[in-house]
This record gives structure tokens, C-alpha cells and sequence, in this order.
């Protein structure tokens, strides 16, 4: 009833810069919040940023001053901004919303991920 689509992952220099881009679309009465966690291999998932659809943002304190999270709630659509980037961001990146289906509880959605891949 819902997909997140991701886009703008890559392999990038250290110090470069990097947008993902995620859209939700399907069934959507109303989209609380959306956002970004992050997966490296051998470790858990963790939250990279999350913004309400107030525009209302939290972060990780490794990714401050260095992500920018941002939505268009005209198009469903959040953004991750990414400058900076440190090899230590490596990592399949998930694109994670809360929203209302009609009809259905308000429910977590995943993207598939994308790979973001920082190295020289």
C-alpha cells in the first residue's frame, strides 16, 4: 500500500558530497514523519536524521553539522544532505516513514536501501 523509493547513492571521496533522495507513494492519508537510518556491516542499525512533516528535525551526534535533512511534503519526498563525508559513513542507507493508510494504524514503512560508500 505504500513504497519508498531511494535514489543518490554512491561511491564518493572522502570529504565529497552526497544527496539521497527518498518518495513515498501509494495509499497515504497522512505522513507523521520520515527519515534516514544507516546500516554498516557487523553493527545495527542506527538513526542517522528524522523530520516531521512540521519540519521538527533531530540528528546523530556523529552526523551533525554535516547532514541536512529536509522534506517537500508537496511531493512525499525527504532529502539527505550529506557533505563531508567520512569513510566511518559507510553503510547501506534506509529510507524509514510513519504513516496513516486509510483504513490501516498508522505504521512504520522501509525503503530498500542504498548503498553510500566513502573511500579513496
Amino acid at each position: 500500500q505504500v513504497q519508498l523509493v531511494e535514489s543518490g547513492g554512491g561511491l564518493v571521496q572522502p570529504g565529497g558530497s552526497l544527496r539521497l533522495s527518498c518518495a513515498a507513494s501509494g495509499s497515504i492519508f497522512v505522513i507523521y514523519a520520515m527519515g534516514w537510518y544507516r546500516q554498516a556491516p557487523g553493527n545495527e542499525r542506527e538513526l542517522v536524521a528524522r523530520i516531521t512533516s512540521g519540519g521538527s528535525t533531530s540528528s546523530a551526534d556523529s552526523v551533525k553539522g554535516r547532514f541536512t535533512i529536509s522534506i517537500d511534503n508537496s511531493k512525499n519526498t525527504v532529502y539527505l544532505q550529506m557533505n563531508s563525508l567520512k569513510p566511518e559513513d559507510t553503510a547501506a542507507y534506509y529510507c524509514h516513514a510513519e504513516i496513516k493508510v486509510l483504513g490501516v494504524p498508522r505504521g512504520d514503512y522501509w525503503g530498500q536501501g542504498t548503498q553510500v560508500t566513502v573511500s579513496s
